[in-house]
Order: C-alpha cells, then structure tokens, then sequence
C-alpha cells in the first residue's frame, strides 16, 4: 500500500495552474502526476508498506531517493501535532539528492545518531522534491545560530500542508512531488531492577557478576538486571569463592564470603632455555638483546637463550654491523655471513 495519495486535478476550464491540495491522509500532495518521484522510508521499513514499531531511545535511519536531480525536503510531524524539519539542517550535507541515489539521515559519515523520543504514537514523515531549490522561511528558521535543526512553525500536518501549498503554488506543477512513511513510536518497558550486597572478611576482595567486574566487597551495588547470575569474589593470597545467586526486583539480594583457606603461590617455572650455535667465518663480538654474550673464535659461539624472539647482533672490524631478530623455539644453529 502506497503511503501517499494522489489526487487527481478537478475539471479545470481555465489554464490556471490548480493549488495544491491537502489530505487528511497524506500532507500535500500534488494534483497531477509529474514524471519527477520520490521516495522516503525509515530503516524498519525498507518497502515503505509497513508502520515499523520503534521504542523510545532508539536509533532511527531516514531515507530518500529520487528519479531526477533534487533537492528533498524532510519533515516529522508527530503524535501531538508539532512538527520536526529533519532536512535540511546544519549537522548533515546538504539536502540536493542526485537521480537514482539515496541520502540517508543521518549518513554512515556523520557522527551522530538520530535518536527516536516522545510522544509516544504514530509519527508521519513527508518528503517534498522540488527541481529547484524552495525557499522555506515562511515555515521554519534557525532561532540561534548554535540550533542545529530549524523549528518548524507550522503546527499539525493540516497547518504544515497549509504552509507548503503556499510555498510550492507559485511552481510548475510537474516540477514537485511529495511521499510519506509512518511509524510508531512504543513507550519503552522499564527495567526490573535489584541490589547485590557482598561482605567478607578480608580487605582488598573483588567481586565480579556474570563475568563483570563490580568493584570491592561489603558494598552494595544498586540498579542490576534482576536475574540468575554467576558471582566470583577474589582476594588475594585466598581461593577464589564462587556461587550462583539470584537478583530480584525491589530487593537487596545479601552474600557474606568468609575466606579461611590462604594459597600458598607456586614458585614460577624457570624460563625454557636453548642452545643456539652461532658460526661464522669472521671473529666478531655477539649480542643478545643488547647484551655482549661472547665472541666468535674458532667460527662458533654458543650461546643459551629462551623462548621466544631475540634480537642477534654481530660486530666485527672491517664489517658491517650484523642484525636480526629470531623466534626460538628449539635448540638450532644460525650462520652469518658479515659484508663489508
């Protein structure tokens, strides 16, 4: 179902260009039908068919295409009768959309987001293309230069019809077009809340709650989802105490951790060390992650590193310094060849 009406022109026996008419389905629409279309929808929304549900808070896309070079115009009119200009404005491109694109508000490139608020009920979006660019100070004005968006002084679609009709009238019939797209804006169900209260007696614990980190113990913690979580709480030098409790709604949910049992940190394992034979035909001095380990005599060093990378670096009279970094996971054996 298309979200605009067209209406067609009375019988005229003048040439006088007829005005333009208003619907209480639609906003303003125009008598004929020129060859000039265009298209708005909200992202719910792609077939423009639906009347898509949005929620207090979230974030909504609004979009526009046309068949010819235009400049398109974006008006909200909401449930209690006032009335958002949405383009053009002072926070996006301008309102001049090519043939056969989209301009999307905001654009992926913007950084903001159109966000849906109040009043909760059915919204309206027109979109008015003209060929050429409207003059739209009878209807809307930047009241500061800090607004980002024009107030609209029209109030209600009935008075907004009303202020467009005078500002297309003066235009060829077949150089503007106008199309609408609904949706609904839902109150936003609030969110059962509790409290988690935590004591030990030790200093220092932490709590963390289904995998996030809280804070310290014997606080309490306000405005949790209530839920079934898994609760860790930690202290140092003390086996970590783990349970499984529940938050409800309107309550402070308590939990008291007694550590007894103190852990006894296990000695860290020595680093895995390898051997790595490092030959060459020159005598020079080697370093090791900027440490001198040795020279080269006989054409081998050996020398004992562990795991991981390491920068070796190799200086010898007559040479160019030598530099490379290896990832060792073994005993092995690197050969340099120094140039000079």
């Amino acid at each position: 179902m298309k979200k605009f009406l067209f209406i067609p022109a009375a019988l005229l026996l003048s040439t006088a260009a007829a005005a333009p008419k208003i619907s209480a389905q639609s906003i303003i629409v125009n008598p004929t039908q020129p060859d000039l279309q265009v298209s708005v929808r909200v992202d719910k929304d792609a077939s423009g068919a639906q009347n898509p549900a949005y929620r207090v808070g979230d974030k909504i896309s609004i979009s526009a295409s046309a068949n010819r070079d235009a400049y398109v115009y974006l008006f909200n009119v909401n449930p209690d009768g006032s009335v958002d200009q949405i383009l053009p404005n002072r926070l996006s491109e301008s309102n001049f959309v090519k043939a056969g694109t989209t301009k999307t508000f905001p654009s992926a490139d913007d950084n903001f987001n159109y966000t849906v608020a109040g009043p909760i009920g059915q919204n309206k979006v027109l979109a008015l293309a003209s060929l050429t660019e409207l003059n739209l100070d009878q209807i809307s004005s930047f009241k500061t230069t800090q607004d980002q968006f024009a107030t609209v002084n029209a109030k209600n679609q009935a008075g907004l019809a009303q202020a467009l009709s005078i500002v297309v009238n003066p235009l060829p019939q077949n150089s503007w077009v106008s199309d609408t797209a609904f949706y609904t804006v839902a109150a936003r169900n609030p969110v059962a809340t509790g409290s988690l209260f935590v004591g030990t007696n030790v200093n220092n614990a932490t709590v963390i709650l289904n995998g996030q980190r809280l804070g310290g113990a014997n606080v309490t913690y306000s405005n949790l989802r209530a839920g079934t979580y898994p609760v860790r709480v930690q202290a140092p030098g003390y086996r970590d105490y783990t349970t499984t409790l529940a938050i409800r709604a309107g309550s402070t949910t308590n939990l008291n951790v007694e550590f007894a049992q103190a852990v006894t940190p296990a000695p860290a394992p020595a680093p895995t060390q390898y051997t790595i034979t490092i030959r060459s035909s020159v005598a020079g001095r080697v370093f090791v992650d900027g440490d001198e380990v040795g020279t080269i005599r006989n054409g081998v060093l050996n020398v004992r590193v562990s795991r991981g990378s390491h920068e070796i670096i190799m200086v010898a009279p007559g040479y160019r310094t030598f530099s490379s970094t290896y990832n060792v996971t073994q005993n092995g054996q690197i050969t340099i060849t120094p140039t000079r």
